[in-house]
C-alpha cells in the first residue's frame, strides 16, 4: 500500500466521547486519540467539534478521511459514513491490542458485556447485564461522588481496603441505599469501594461462566483501567479456581473507537476491491 489512508472512529457513550485517528501506510496504526466528557453539553456538537479539532491538528480535511465510523450513540455523529454496533467494535479493538484475545469484557457506563470472539475478531456469542443492575460504571461513579471521590481515585482507594463490605442490592437503587447505610454505620470508604468492585466482579465472573469464555480475556471500556476493579476480578477468579489470563491495555477506553475505525477501514478497502473488479 503506497498511499497513506486515514480512518476515524468515534465512540459516543453516555458520559464520554472517544475519538481516534488511524493511519494505514502498511499495517493500521493508532495515530492520535482524544476523549471529552460530555457533561451538560450537546453530544452532537461535542462530537463534531472533536472531529474538526483532530483534522486541524493533523492538517487534514474531512475529504482526506477515507472512512469516519461511529459506534455507541452513533445517531449523534453528523459526518459519519457508517455505524457499527458496540460489541463488534470492542471485539475488533481488543483484537488490535491483543490478537490472541478470545473473550472481551466491556466494562461500560450502563452495563457489562462479555463477548466471545474468534481469531478474526468476529463476535461468536455474548452475555450482558441489564441496565438497571448496579454492576456498571455509572453506578460506581455515582457512589464515588456520594463518598467525595473522583472516579479517577476509586481504584487506588479500593486497594487500601482491609475488610470489604459487599452490597447486597442487585438493583442500583437498593445498592445505593446499602451504601448510605454503610456510611451511617461507619464503614470505611476503601471497604465500601472494594465491596462494590467485588460485587461487580462477581457478576462479570457469572457472565463469563454462562458464556463459556475462553482465555485470554481482554478488559475494555472505562472501568478497565480501574486498578481496584481489575484486582477484584482477579481475586474473584482465584477464589473460584478459574484459570483465566486477564489482559488490559493503556488505551482500553478507546477500544470501541479503534474498532470502529478499523471496521471502517475494512469497508473502505472492500469497496475499492469491488470497484476494481467492475473496472
Amino acid at each position: 500500500m503506497s498511499e497513506t489512508i486515514y480512518t476515524m472512529g468515534i465512540d459516543v457513550g453516555s458520559n464520554f466521547i472517544k475519538l481516534v485517528l488511524m493511519e494505514y501506510s502498511s499495517e493500521p496504526k493508532l495515530l492520535d486519540k482524544h476523549t471529552e466528557k460530555i457533561r451538560k453539553r450537546n453530544p452532537t456538537q461535542v462530537a463534531d467539534e472533536m472531529v474538526q479539532i483532530m483534522l486541524d491538528k493533523h492538517g487534514l480535511n474531512y475529504e482526506d478521511i477515507a472512512y469516519l465510523a461511529s459506534t455507541g450513540e452513533g445517531d449523534l455523529v453528523k459526518r459519519k459514513r457508517g455505524h457499527f454496533y458496540g460489541m463488534t467494535t470492542h471485539a475488533r479493538g481488543a483484537n488490535f491490542f491483543f490478537p490472541a484475545a478470545r473473550t472481551v469484557v466491556d466494562l461500560g457506563a450502563l452495563y457489562v458485556r462479555c463477548i466471545r470472539i474468534n481469531e478474526g475478531a468476529r463476535v461468536e456469542d455474548y452475555k450482558m447485564t441489564g441496565q438497571c443492575a448496579s454492576g456498571s460504571g455509572q453506578f460506581l461513579e455515582n457512589i464515588s461522588r456520594y463518598l467525595g471521590l473522583s472516579i479517577e481515585e476509586v481504584g487506588e482507594v479500593s486497594l487500601q481496603s482491609c475488610n470489604p463490605e459487599i452490597s447486597s442490592g442487585i438493583c442500583a437503587v437498593l445498592a445505593e441505599t446499602d451504601v448510605i447505610n454503610m456510611v451511617s454505620r461507619g464503614i470505611k470508604t476503601p471497604d465500601i469501594i472494594k465491596g462494590i468492585h467485588l460485587s461487580i466482579a462477581s457478576r462479570v465472573i457469572k457472565l463469563l461462566g454462562s458464556l463459556k469464555a475462553e482465555s485470554p480475556i481482554v478488559l475494555t471500556g472505562g472501568m478497565a483501567l480501574n486498578t481496584g476493579m481489575t484486582q477484584a476480578i482477579d481475586e474473584t477468579l482465584k477464589e473460584g479456581s478459574k484459570k483465566f489470563e486477564i489482559l488490559t491495555h493503556p488505551d482500553s477506553i478507546y477500544a470501541g473507537a479503534i474498532g470502529a475505525a478499523l471496521w471502517g477501514g475494512y469497508r473502505h478497502f472492500k469497496l475499492i476491491e469491488k470497484q476494481a473488479a467492475f473496472a
